[in-house]
């Protein structure tokens, strides 16, 4: 179905292009497509046609402007009452904060903040996936499912928490805490599922920052609303 590869080839080649925000080569384009560079450049002219990318200095690739209007279309509530409460609880535990939904079976964070005075820095990006059986941000979002008997030891357990704790999963040394937003309105209605929680190498105050962060997901729900 040509239709289809070439929307599939234009979807990759606009995700390729996002992980790049200093620009990114045709040629580079071209082989992540693992395509001729001229079926490269009409994917390229078709999504700059659309303004989803543009050519910064020396003709390099990188997002363009429509890109924000679209994003800013996904979850608005979620989104927009996350980003405050992610940046408190950062101050507060010193470590990563992130809010991730589940699509399918992965997990993707779709928000992220660093503390300042990190000393290391845990690989935790936005538009990052990974299975919603690993890690705590899937854990937790299974956790805030209603029980099943099929359910793993781990989510089980955070059920019976309240949060979710890792070590090891997605990262060495990565120590992960999530909380499940849980059943709201606003989100049932997008269909979306979400999670909070922190994410840091070495040492972390895990008793610390679960409170922490079962107080940043109780925020994030009253802002949200019912």
């Amino acid at each position: 179905m040509p239709a289809l590869q070439t929307l599939d080839r234009g979807l990759r080649a606009l995700e390729f292009i996002s992980t790049h925000p200093s620009g990114t080569t045709l040629s580079a384009v071209a082989e992540h497509l693992e395509v001729h560079r001229t079926i490269a450049h009409r994917i390229v002219q078709t999504l700059e046609a659309h303004d989803l990318v543009a050519r910064g200095d020396g003709g390099r690739l990188r997002l363009g402007a429509a890109i924000g209007p679209l994003s800013r279309r996904f979850a608005p509530q979620l989104m927009g009452a996350g980003r405050p409460v992610l940046a408190d609880l950062a101050s507060r535990v010193q470590a990563t904060t992130y809010l991730s939904v589940a699509e399918g079976e992965e997990c993707v964070v779709v928000m992220a903040h660093e503390a300042g005075d990190q000393a290391l820095r845990v690989t935790y990006q936005e538009g990052g996936r990974h299975s919603l059986h690993r890690g705590a941000a899937g854990l937790a979002i299974l956790a805030a499912r209603p029980a099943s008997p099929d359910d793993p030891d781990d989510v089980r357990a955070a059920r019976r928490l309240g949060y979710s704790l890792t070590r090891n999963q997605l990262q060495p040394g990565a120590i992960g805490v999530g909380v499940g937003l849980g059943d709201l309105a606003a989100l049932r209605d997008a269909g979306i599922e979400a999670s909070i929680g922190v994410v840091a190498l070495g040492d972390l105050d895990v008793e610390a920052a679960a409170l922490e962060t079962l107080a940043a997901a109780e925020r994030l729900r009253g802002a949200i609303g019912p």
